[in-house]
C-alpha cells in the first residue's frame, strides 16, 4: 500500500456510517474535508475529541468544511456512543462517524499502525480540499488528545494562502499580519497585491497585514 503524501488525491471509498451508507465524494460535493480517525468508542479522550469537534462545526461550515470520523467500531456503537458524547460534553454530534468494520478507510488511509497498535487506529487527520487533494496530514498517538483550534486554524492558513501570495508566520491566528511570498519581488507587483503596504525586516522576510477575505 502506497502512503499517502501532501498533494495526493484522497481515495474514495463507500462505507456504513451512523448517518447511513456514506460515499465519500458524493459526501464533500464542493466542499473542503476533515477526515479524523479515532482508536475507539466509549473512550475517555475520544469522547472529549469528538465532542469538541460537534462544539466547533460551526466553525468549520464557515469555511465550507465538512468533518467525517472514523474509527473500526460498528453503526449502532457509534449510535449509542453519540448519545454519551452529547451528555458529557454537552453537545450535539451531528457529523457522521464512519462504521468502518472491515477496516476498509483505514487501511486507504494508513491508519492502523501496527507498532502502536495492531487492531485500533491511530489520531489521524487529514485536510482534503475540494479538488480532493490532501492538503494536510497530521497523526497522533492514542494517549494524546488533538488540538482542533489547531486544525481549524491550519484550515485557515492554507485557504487564506491558496488564494493570496502568502504565507502564515508560526502560531499565527485569523486576522493576524501574514508573510509575502518571497518569489514576488518587483515592486509594481508588491503595490498591486499588497495596498496596505508592508516591513522588510530582511528581503526574504517582508510582513503585511492579512489580506481581506
Amino acid at each position: 500500500m502506497a502512503t499517502l503524501r501532501l498533494g495526493d488525491t484522497a481515495p474514495d471509498f463507500e462505507q456504513e456510517s451512523s448517518l447511513g451508507k456514506i460515499k465519500f465524494y458524493e459526501f464533500l460535493g464542493d466542499s473542503w474535508g476533515v477526515l479524523f480517525s479515532h482508536p475507539a468508542d466509549f473512550t475517555p479522550v475520544c469522547t472529549t475529541e469528538l465532542g469538541y469537534t460537534a462544539i466547533l462545526s460551526g466553525e468549520f461550515a464557515k469555511r465550507g468544511a465538512k468533518v467525517i470520523a472514523v474509527s473500526v467500531d460498528g453503526k449502532q456503537s457509534h449510535l449509542d456512543w453519540i448519545k454519551d458524547i452529547n451528555d458529557t460534553q454537552k453537545t450535539d454530534v451531528q457529523y457522521p462517524i464512519l462504521a468502518d468494520e472491515d477496516r476498509k478507510v483505514a487501511t486507504l488511509y494508513d491508519m492502523i499502525h501496527p507498532n502502536a497498535s495492531a487492531t485500533a487506529t491511530v489520531r489521524s487527520v487529514f485536510i482534503i480540499d475540494p479538488n480532493k487533494k490532501i492538503r494536510l496530514i497530521l497523526t497522533y498517538p492514542a494517549s494524546t488528545g488533538r488540538n482542533f483550534d489547531e486544525i481549524l486554524r491550519a484550515l485557515d492558513s492554507i485557504q487564506l494562502t491558496d488564494n493570496y501570495s502568502v504565507a502564515t508566520p508560526v502560531n499565527w491566528k485569523q486576522g493576524e499580519d501574514v508573510i509575502i511570498a518571497p518569489s514576488i519581488k518587483d515592486p509594481a507587483v508588491l503595490k498591486e497585491k499588497f495596498p496596505k503596504g508592508y516591513t522588510e525586516i530582511r528581503p526574504y522576510l517582508r510582513i503585511t497585514p492579512q489580506p481581506d477575505l
